[in-house]
């Protein structure tokens, strides 16, 4: 299988190059299986009902989010009846929508898993039993064809630590919220792809994707002035592709992927 994870959108010129881009590699790489982060795509906070629909709709198969997911009120009900959009998995019982889901594409099943890091958090239930559970309720291999983590987290040791903690039993171990793609594209001892952070989709002229004033502001002056705005130069979509063995489920290869805007290319080599 070939399957697309995007990194965090981050505003409207963001979520509007995905929605573009999207069905373009889906033909052009072959894609059987498309992830985004959405959490960042109202305006830089949250996911709005329409904005979840639109990434669908353009051939997105699931949004996944994290810290920002409650940010617009409108999601709540929302998130409680729609699958394909994920919070954190850690989250406690009760809390609307669900952290994992096992989606279809063709013939085959893929399993997605949002979670989110405790170190420099928001304090949730344990990440690791978390996933651990999610792991042993439905194998690679046995049950899931392939099984995608995210993993929403400050911290890169956290990041890496649950990469290795899933070696052998995910296809893919990817890192989002820090907004900066990191150049550790690697595939681990035991066949789990891993990067620690895919990076965002937003303007890389920014601070983590927010207009660059007001955050040089803060850290200068130690003064809060205005709200946060995303910024709206042309964006650079950050994520990475990878390809999986149709017998183990494990990866066979992962590229980083980075388009337009600011940063420089990055394109798989199939």
């Amino acid at each position: 299988m070939r399957i697309l994870f995007l990194g965090d959108i981050v505003g409207r010129a963001a979520r509007e190059a995905v929605i573009r881009q999207v069905p373009v590699w889906r033909n052009q790489y072959e894609l059987d299986f498309v992830i985004v982060n959405g959490e960042n795509s109202a305006g830089g906070f949250g996911i709005t009902p329409d904005i979840s629909e639109a990434f669908f709709e353009a051939g997105v198969d699931v949004v996944s989010t994290g810290n920002h997911v409650w940010d617009q009120q409108s999601v709540r009900g929302y998130i409680a009846n729609e699958p394909r959009l994920l919070r954190p998995v850690n989250f406690p019982p009760g809390t609307p929508g669900r952290g994992v889901g096992l989606f279809e594409a063709g013939d085959k099943r893929v399993l997605v898993i949002n979670v989110m890091g405790q170190l420099f958090m928001e304090s949730l239930d344990e990440p690791f039993a978390a996933i651990e559970r999610e792991l042993a309720a439905c194998p690679l291999g046995e049950v899931a064809d392939a099984i995608i983590v995210d993993i929403h987290a400050e911290a890169t040791s956290e990041k890496m630590a649950m990469g290795h903690f899933c070696d052998g039993r995910a296809s893919l171990v990817v890192g989002t919220h820090t907004h900066i793609p990191t150049a550790d594209a690697q595939i681990l001892p035991m066949g789990t792809a891993y990067q620690t952070d895919a990076g965002m989709c937003g303007d890389y002229d920014s601070v983590i994707g927010m207009e660059k004033d007001e955050p040089v502001n803060r850290f200068v002056t130690k003064l809060r002035g205005p709200r946060f705005g995303p910024a709206q130069g042309t964006p650079s979509l950050c994520g990475v592709i990878i390809e999986t063995d149709p017998k183990t489920g494990l990866a066979t290869a992962i590229h980083p992927v980075r388009s337009g805007g600011r940063l420089s290319s990055a394109a798989p080599s199939f």
